[in-house]
């Protein structure tokens, strides 16, 4: 292991080279490359030769889910974006005029959904940590510098202002000495969940030194490391044949052999990710070093909107010893009308494929938001005093006592969000909202007069 040949030799594609893509020109009319140019001159794209030669069905294409996984569809810009942008690409305006539009559409497309920017970011020492963010009690994000890229970008992503160079979005730490001491101030935080972009492209070396700092530190309040990636979906060779792939593999054995429970948040979106032997082999050989594997996507239009494409990743992800723990919905940002899904249509979808699945594959928890005031997950849909509604309840939460507690919003068919959503039974406002509001407004009030403030502690 850990030979790199040219079959597995990383190729990145994207705006500037995506018509060297054999099968995109043999498939592909003018109007469509046209089309993938000027949506990828505003949400960012990158392909590479494993998405492109082992998972794409180009016989399907333009259709084929992967296919819209990963080149841009035009139909995620709006109609009046995507003539904006049309038209000063034909007219061949100089670059800065061209970034100039994009950035004025991206500020448009909510670039950061559920308070990541102004809520999430924690502060040390009168430091505002860009790159961290803790919005739960025991949790805490860290965005590795070196992590803010993928192998290949979703055209669903939440995080897309991370690769769109527009750096006032960015969330990036490159100093591990800020992350052990605000782990090391904060007690209540047991687990450490590296993010991006997508930590597993960096070099094991590199990665090392993040978890040696951890490590060394000797914390005992940290009980696990979180990695969250896309690298099984899209380049599952970074643990079979990369020239590094067996070092990182070391890497994992010693983050498990020194008690930190080890948990790799892998993200696949259709059961296609699943089944080439490459990823098949990648599971195998993580599993190996004592890390659990847990699953999770979001759940979207044109992509997997159906219970038998859920049932086939829930079912082989269990046969492969995997855990399938998330089904979200689609965040409110970038692309969100192209792939969200009205939430009893999701209610219904995650039924009829957990109902499908054996007892050990119903860990997942869904269909789920990611909103503003923590996880909100869609319990159920009934009739209750003769009105239609939406049973509510907290998975996590900004106050942890929301957790579990259960509440009602009117039964709306179009609704995809829970900010479209309204309370039940007459009902002034959900139960929550007063209590996020004044911690909003606190946040506000701490900011203006002590900046160096712990704004997260204890008691979430």
């Amino acid at each position: 292991m850990g030979q790199t040949n040219e079959i597995n030799k990383y190729k990145s594609y994207g705006a500037h080279n995506f018509r060297k893509i054999p099968q995109v020109m043999e498939r592909l009319s003018k109007e469509q490359l046209f089309d993938i140019e000027v949506v990828a001159s505003v949400l960012p794209f990158k392909a590479n030769n494993y998405v492109v030669n082992e998972l794409i069905n180009w016989d399907n294409a333009p259709d084929d889910p992967i296919f819209r996984l990963v080149f841009p569809q035009k139909e995620m810009l709006s109609r009046q974006h995507f003539d904006r942008m049309a038209k000063l690409i034909r007219k061949e305006v100089s670059k800065t005029e061209l970034k100039k539009a994009a950035n004025e559409i991206r500020i448009q497309l909510n670039p950061h959904p559920a308070g990541q920017m102004e809520h999430n970011v924690p502060t040390l020492e009168g430091v505002k940590l860009t790159g961290i963010q803790h919005k739960y009690r025991e949790s805490i994000l860290y965005f590795p510098s070196q992590g803010q890229t993928c192998h290949a970008y979703c055209t669903f992503c939440f995080r897309w202002p991370q690769f769109v160079g527009m750096d006032e979005l960015k969330f990036a730490m490159r100093e591990t000495e800020m992350l052990v001491k605000y782990v090391k101030s904060h007690p209540e935080v047991s687990d450490v969940l590296f993010t991006g972009g997508d930590p597993m492209i960096m070099k094991a070396e590199r990665f090392e030194s993040y978890v040696n700092a951890l490590l060394e530190a000797d914390m005992p309040n940290l009980k696990t490391i979180r990695i969250g990636s896309k690298s099984l979906g899209y380049w599952p060779y970074k643990f079979s044949t990369d020239k590094d792939a067996d070092l990182m593999l070391r890497i994992f054995e010693r983050i498990v052999k020194s008690g930190v429970h080890l948990s790799f948040m892998a993200h696949f979106n259709h059961p296609v990710e699943q089944q080439t032997p490459a990823v098949q082999e990648a599971v195998r050989r993580i599993l190996a070093t004592g890390a659990q594997i847990r699953t999770q996507s979001p759940l979207m239009r044109n992509i997997n909107d159906s219970a038998e494409a859920w049932q086939k990743m829930w079912i082989d992800q269990v046969h492969q010893g995997m855990i399938p723990y998330y089904m979200f919905l689609a965040r409110d940002t970038g692309a969100h009308d192209y792939f969200a899904v009205p939430l009893g249509k999701a209610l219904s979808i995650y039924n009829d494929a957990i109902s499908g699945v054996s007892g050990i594959g119903r860990t997942v928890r869904g269909p789920s938001m990611s909103a503003d005031p923590g996880k909100v997950q869609v319990v159920g849909a009934s009739e209750i005093k003769g009105e239609k509604v939406f049973a509510l309840k907290f998975l996590q939460g900004r106050n942890p006592e929301w957790i579990k507690q259960v509440f009602y919003a009117k039964y709306d068919p179009e609704a995809t969000w829970l900010d479209e959503l309204t309370p039940a039974f007459g009902d002034k406002g959900f139960f929550f909202e007063p209590e996020l509001e004044e911690l909003f407004d606190n946040e506000k009030f701490m900011d203006a007069v002590e900046p160096e403030y712990m704004r997260f502690t204890a008691n979430g």
